[in-house]
């Protein structure tokens, strides 16, 4: 078993016959220029230490030693060995708040957008746990399945907005309620990570936060806003044209409410609210909450280890360059003897 490390650099070794053609050219053009200076024999007996043989020994060292440079760039790897490799870690189940509200400015640059850089920090300091995404606004909807890909996570996340659910308002029982049915392995130790502004508009949250206790599953709350709060801007090409109005005519204010995600964090065993105010505590929370879970194995592989063997066509390059510098192109001794050109009269 092989596998090629970088096979984009293969391309390299298309300049080992343009080499070639360019000395077989000037070999041609030096044989011809010696035509019409004379007459090839007597030039030959001008120049008796001239050697064919040894100016093509040489082009043809420096050919290899550049093929062995190139292969050692594309780092061949050969497998030695099958390892079983384990995979150990959470289900974590992101919800993120999508409602309206979450367009408020009252934490930079707004509410949705410090939830998604929430999330993705959160992401890049886990190892091998699995996550999924769930969005809710005045219902729940489903983003992403329990999944090892993070970087199709993340695809997903960036695509997050608050016209994916058309339904408005903010359901916490119906998020955390799918978040639940994500989990399909009643063996895994679990953790809902849930991210609003704490409005509630729907009933139930307390409930809901139950069946997750009685399930075992952790929940951890991320405020994002502020208890002064902030309008929800309605904007057109980027722009602010103007301000959610109630019924009334009045621009409505919208409030992070950290109370309520306090109250249904602490329901379930471990669990426990953080403020979103920085990324930065936020993901030392989390970080500092996975590693007083218990890990819980996936899956188990077997894998064929690679050993890299750049080294030895590197080597052999380096040897073969040292040897193509002191290699001089007039005949030697035991090259005269073999007279592999038929030059002995």
């Amino acid at each position: 078993m092989y596998e090629l490390d970088e096979p984009k650099y293969l391309y390299l070794l298309g300049i080992v016959p343009v080499i070639l053609l360019l000395f077989l050219l000037n070999l041609y053009w030096q044989n011809k220029k010696q035509r019409e200076f004379g007459d090839p024999e007597l030039v030959k007996k001008l120049t008796p230490e001239r050697s064919v043989f040894k100016a093509a020994l040489k082009v043809v060292i420096v050919l290899l030693a550049l093929s062995g440079i190139v292969i050692a760039l594309v780092n061949p790897k050969i497998g030695t060995k099958v390892e079983t490799v384990k995979r150990e870690g959470v289900d974590i189940v992101f919800a993120v708040d999508v409602s309206k509200s979450m367009l408020a400015e009252d934490m930079a640059p707004n509410r949705l957008e410090k939830a998604k850089q929430i999330v993705s920090q959160v992401i890049n300091q886990l190892g091998t746990d699995r996550i999924g995404i769930v969005a809710y606004a005045g219902s729940a909807y489903p983003v992403l399945p329990i999944t090892g890909d993070y970087s199709v996570a993340k695809m997903f996340l960036q695509n997050m907005n608050t016209d994916m659910v058309s339904s408005q308002g903010t359901a916490i029982s119906d998020a955390l309620e799918l978040a639940t049915s994500y989990f399909d392995d009643p063996q895994t130790s679990k953790l809902v990570i849930l991210i609003s502004d704490g409005e509630d508009h729907g009933e139930g949250s307390r409930e809901a936060a139950l069946g997750l206790k009685d399930k075992g599953i952790k929940l951890i709350t991320v405020g994002v806003g502020t208890e002064k709060g902030g309008p929800i801007p309605i904007k057109a090409n980027g722009r602010t044209e103007t301000f959610k109005h109630d019924n009334e005519g009045n621009v409505v204010i919208t409030k992070m409410y950290p109370k309520d995600l306090q109250s249904i964090a602490a329901v379930t065993k471990g669990g426990g609210y953080v403020y979103g105010n920085s990324t930065r505590e936020v993901s030392d929370y989390v970080k500092h909450a996975l590693e007083n879970m218990q890990k819980t194995e996936f899956e188990s592989k077997q894998m064929a280890v690679y050993d890299s063997q750049y080294q030895w066509f590197l080597g052999a390059a380096f040897i073969l360059l040292f040897l193509e510098v002191f290699m001089l192109e007039r005949k030697t001794a035991w090259i005269r003897r073999l007279n592999l050109f038929n030059e002995k009269e």
